[in-house]
């Protein structure tokens, strides 16, 4: 007689991920009009870090709901509070994060969760920019730290939309870039500030390439 095999806590997790997404992102995706490009440059497993424009608190929806494996998001701990919302976004793979604290502690986690093998989404801008061509937008040095400190290669996406605003039925672009390595970003192999610095321009750099946008002063974007 065969024992079935008792799951652990992360495989039931991932189980009812996969049920969800299949449930509801079908459901996303045609009211939000989400088009994806370049799923096909998302590796089935390893650690991946996917660096994404911000526009809206419904960015982590929209790349969700079209990329072919789980991704892991931090979210603020305040979440995790709220009845039902709280229990639902821990199934779904979210990890609390404590915005009245320091980044070390959120660095570290997103860290730790790329070099275990997973697909971790995270926003070098640091705010989110409704409205605004991202070129024009500054960046924050932590892409760049947490690729040096996880050795993961970084993926950039690029959320691409009339106005750079949601709204009901308007298109949304999803633009998936190919993976760009550790050695790329860090040629000296080096990792210091401006080593970081230099690494988040490029990774934003190649985000705002995908969807055609380039600063103001410089022209028009596509």
């Amino acid at each position: 007689m065969s024992t079935k095999k008792k799951l652990t806590q992360e495989e039931k997790d991932r189980r009812f991920y996969r049920r969800a997404w299949n449930a509801v992102a079908g459901f996303f995706r045609f009211v939000m009009r989400l088009s994806a490009t370049g799923k096909e440059n998302v590796p089935a497993e390893g650690g991946y870090i996917l660096c994404i424009n911000h526009i809206a608190a419904v960015d982590v929806i929209s790349v969700a709901a079209v990329c072919p494996r789980q991704l892991r998001f931090l979210a603020k701990k305040e979440l995790f509070r709220i009845p039902l919302l709280g229990w639902l976004i821990r199934r779904l793979g979210a990890c609390p994060l404590d915005r009245g604290g320091s980044d070390v502690a959120a660095i570290k986690k997103t860290v730790s969760l790329a070099s275990g093998g997973e697909l971790v989404g995270i926003f070098p801008q640091g705010h989110r920019y409704p409205g605004k061509n991202p070129a024009d937008t500054p960046i924050k040095n932590g892409a760049g730290m947490i690729a040096y400190r996880s050795r993961c290669s970084v993926i950039p996406v690029c959320l691409k939309m009339k106005k750079q605003k949601y709204a009901l039925f308007r298109r949304v672009e999803v633009i998936f870039g190919n993976p760009i390595s550790n050695e790329e970003l860090f040629p000296a192999g080096e990792g210091n500030s401006e080593a970081y610095a230099a690494a988040s321009r490029r990774i934003f750099d190649e985000i705002c390439r995908l969807g055609g946008f380039v600063p103001s002063d410089k022209g028009e974007n596509a």
